[in-house]
């Protein structure tokens, strides 16, 4: 979805219909979910509650929403069809903002007149996947929407007051809306100092993503402690959100029957990713990898590598190359071709071809070398991460620098001082 997009109050999309990207109907927008934020912060959207052709009510995120258009929304298609439980820090927007009696807010902060919420506005942030509510229709006056009487205005999030988390308290709520500027990495560093109770209350606050980023940066005890006191059909769906490579660590942890009971609940696709995964030695290429880096056929330009590497999910190692190959264009592909660094997209014209400027002369690893070989391999070619490829010549996945630090440094390296102290110095 382009950045800029219009402000779109959201009563305009209360029954309007959910499409895939083919164009067959899944639903119909039955509520939108924001999370509210200390102080006059702007919620931010976390997604869409869609009553599916059999009633039931589930949830899609908004990563997983392509277009908001004029009378429809458009997804990718994915839609986990559990049925949608509100968490603690969600709010209902239909359901629970709107009506609502707040009060106006002046320019010296002190509070005035109250209004009735008639509606909110939503719009997506600038070169961001990120949605905000950043508008507030009221009208003056007591009564509520059915009220005909009274001045109506349109007024900025900050400018109403009654709807935001209270500064102070303990609860779940303060606490998130507290560290929701964090890092995922210093959010965990967070949760990992927390007592095991408040740091259950947190990550079951935690929206999916968020938790499944946090996860990736936790200790091996604590990623099982987390996982362990989660409903089995939620702890599936954060499993589906992490890296398919860091999932599979986390299940080599747990007794098979755990791995198995959890890997029927993920999706299909998702799933098929970790089982393959599981099947190598953990500190092995095949072991190391992750199954999703980036693939593009040989007629796919300099402008469409440059386009995949501009996703803002990608991490930077995984946005450094892109890897040529045969159809299919999934893991594992058809026939590797080799890889285009990130350096020789920005100096070749748009319309160039990948497969003419392929740098085949890299030898790729095979998914059995050992990490000490992985290591060496990165170290003497300067690279930052590299292909896996089977014997049949099919790209299985990348091996990234981050994944070979992590297994690298001794198990306590969050607790250095570099971690606790140092890191936060940078931003």
């Amino acid at each position: 979805m382009a950045a800029g997009a219009p402000r779109i109050f959201v009563s305009h999309l209360a029954g309007v219909p959910v499409f895939d990207p083919v164009g067959d109907q899944v639903g119909r927008v039955s509520d939108l979910v924001a999370m509210l934020r200390v102080g006059r912060r702007p919620p931010r959207l976390l997604g869409m509650v869609v009553e599916v052709l059999s009633r039931r009510r589930v949830f899609v995120p908004m990563t997983r929403i392509t277009g908001v258009e004029s009378g429809q929304v458009i997804t990718t298609g994915v839609v986990n069809m559990r049925r949608f439980e509100q968490r603690p820090t969600e709010r209902l927007v239909l359901g629970e903002l709107l009506d609502r009696r707040v009060r106006l807010v002046g320019s010296d902060g002190r509070e005035g007149e109250e209004v009735t919420v008639l509606d909110v506005a939503i719009q997506q942030l600038p070169a961001r996947r990120d949605w905000e509510i950043d508008k507030v229709f009221v009208r003056k006056g007591k009564g509520g929407a059915l009220r005909r009487k009274g001045e109506t205005l349109t007024v900025e999030w900050s400018a109403v007051t009654g709807f935001s988390l209270e500064e102070h308290g303990q609860g779940a709520e303060s606490l998130l809306a507290t560290f929701e500027k964090l890092r995922p990495a210093d959010l965990a560093n967070a949760l990992h100092h927390l007592s095991p109770k408040r740091r259950a209350e947190v990550a079951a606050a935690l929206d999916d993503d968020r938790l499944a980023d946090v996860l990736e940066e936790l200790p091996e005890d604590d990623q099982i402690e987390i996982l362990g006191k989660l409903k089995e059909e939620r702890a599936a769906d954060v499993l589906e959100a992490m890296d398919p490579d860091d999932a599979a660590d986390l299940l080599s942890e747990l007794p098979e029957e755990d791995q198995e009971r959890l890997l029927t609940l993920m999706q299909p696709d998702d799933a098929a990713d970790v089982r393959r995964l599981l099947a190598y030695e953990e500190r092995t290429a095949g072991g190391l990898m992750t199954t999703e880096p980036i693939v593009l056929r040989p007629d796919a330009t300099v402008a469409d590598a440059l386009a995949r590497v501009r996703q803002q999910d990608l991490s930077p190692a995984l946005a450094a190359q892109v890897y040529v190959c045969r159809p299919p264009d999934e893991t594992p592909t058809g026939k590797y071709l080799g890889t285009v660094h990130f350096q020789r997209l920005l100096r070749d014209p748009p319309f160039t071809l990948v497969s003419s400027i392929v740098d085949s002369d890299l030898p790729p690893l095979g998914p059995d070398t050992p990490l000490p070989a992985v290591t060496s391999y990165l170290a003497a070619y300067n690279m930052v991460a590299a292909p896996v490829v089977d014997e049949s010549g099919s790209l299985l996945g990348a091996v990234t620098v981050d994944d070979v630090l992590d297994h690298l440094l001794p198990d306590d390296w969050r607790e250095t001082e570099f971690h606790e102290e140092g890191a936060g110095h940078g931003r």
